[in-house]
């Protein structure tokens, strides 16, 4: 099997060739022969960053807490320069609000059900960009009608879920690990 992950459309004749994958992605079955492989993976590694920090931050939201870039990349293992540049983001986009001083650091600005993944992912990597330089051909012509169905369907799924969506899932799959079986 191999294991592949990418951030945006994949559209070729071969099978692509990556280094350093993620574990999202897609299993597709080994062959020596040319296959068509059309995917799109969830997030870029920016997006995944920024939304783990975001539901580290929507857990301490009701409390009123506070969380350092320091202590978000250290549980996560997110190098604190990029983090920082995405919180920083964040905060310009209206989904953060940054805290000075000795106990400063980053909140949510809205309740966590306020903030759609959407928001996150137009924060975070912009607008979607067209594809540039595509022949006009029929056959270039379908593929990216299905590239634009599967971003149609991806839009629609992350402007319908919240923060508040991913941290009760994240919850479930906590309550779930901490069960004990005598």
């Amino acid at each position: 099997m191999l294991l592949v992950s990418s951030a945006t459309f994949i559209l070729g004749r071969t099978r692509p060739r990556f280094s350093g994958l993620s574990e999202v992605g897609a299993l597709l079955p080994q062959s020596d022969h040319p296959q068509l492989v059309c995917f799109a993976v969830a997030f870029s590694s920016k997006t995944e960053y920024g939304l783990v920090a975001l539901i580290e931050l929507a857990s301490i939201y009701s409390s009123g807490g506070v969380l350092q870039v320091a202590e978000i990349a250290l549980r996560q293992g997110i190098p604190d320069r990029y983090l920082e540049q995405m919180l920083t983001s964040l905060r310009r986009g209206g989904i953060l609000r940054s805290i000075r001083g000795p106990r400063g650091g980053y909140q949510l600005l809205r309740p966590p059900a306020e903030v759609a993944v959407a928001d996150v992912v137009q924060c975070l990597e912009g607008d979607p960009g067209s594809r540039d330089g595509a022949p006009e051909t029929p056959e270039y012509q379908v593929l990216q009608s299905l590239a634009s169905q599967l971003e149609q369907a991806r839009l629609k799924l992350v402007q319908s879920t919240s923060l508040q969506d991913l941290l009760d899932r994240r919850d479930g799959l906590l309550q779930a690990q901490t069960m004990y079986f005598i």
